[in-house]
């Protein structure tokens, strides 16, 4: 029997000494996120030599809201009115449209098709069959529309955000659509005489292929 109460005891000392010790640590962690280290705004510090603890920015930071091409346009598609907006609000480069041509190849000709007429390899295999890019509607929207649809997705098109995870990469699929666009509706008068030539040249052999 004294064995018994001795053992009783004894586990009952152990079990408070490790109540003690958890409440020393979560006391402890308390205090130190209450009470951390870090120095507060404008206090003063004696590591620098002007004794100030909040450094100057470097020479030649700028800041988020000013950086090239933060435009709400830039970001959303839309203009400040809530409307998509009608204009690129960054140059459309040959290595824009390249990019745009590259990714639209990758994520949306598979339901598109690559001409844009909506009839992408899942279409015919059964998946609802979105608007062809050159019906009358789509060629009078404004790209902002595209690059909107492209960011948060539309009907049964979900968000390609996460894969085209940049505004630069949706504005170049835009780009490229609306190239799409003017390649099968452009009007020979429109043409250059540069572009007259090409077009009668007919197909030429890509870069590589010469």
């Amino acid at each position: 029997m004294k064995a018994n109460r001795s053992s009783a005891r004894t586990l009952r000392l152990a079990a408070g000494a490790s109540l003690l010790g958890v409440a020393a640590l979560l006391t402890g962690c308390n205090l130190e996120m209450r009470d951390d280290s870090h120095l507060k705004p404008f206090e003063p510090s004696p590591v620098f030599k002007d004794g100030r603890s909040s450094r100057p920015l470097v020479v030649g930071t700028v800041a988020h809201s000013d950086a090239p091409n933060s435009s709400a346009a830039f970001e959303s598609g839309m203009n400040p009115d809530g409307q998509p907006t009608a204009d690129f609000p960054l140059p459309v480069t040959k290595e824009l449209l390249e990019t745009g041509r590259k990714n639209f190849n990758i994520y949306c000709s598979v339901c598109h098709g690559q001409s844009g007429y909506a009839d992408g390899i899942v279409v015919r295999r059964g998946f609802p069959q979105p608007p062809s890019y050159h019906i009358d509607r789509l060629r009078r929207a404004p790209v902002g529309h595209f690059y909107d649809v492209i960011t948060n997705g539309y009907g049964v098109m979900y968000s390609y955000s996460d894969r085209l995870q940049t505004p630069e990469e949706r504005w170049a699929v835009a780009a490229y659509i609306r190239a799409l666009q003017y390649s099968q509706f452009t009007k020979a008068e429109e043409l250059t005489p540069e572009q007259t030539q090409r077009l009668n040249a007919g197909p030429q052999p890509a870069e590589g292929e010469k």
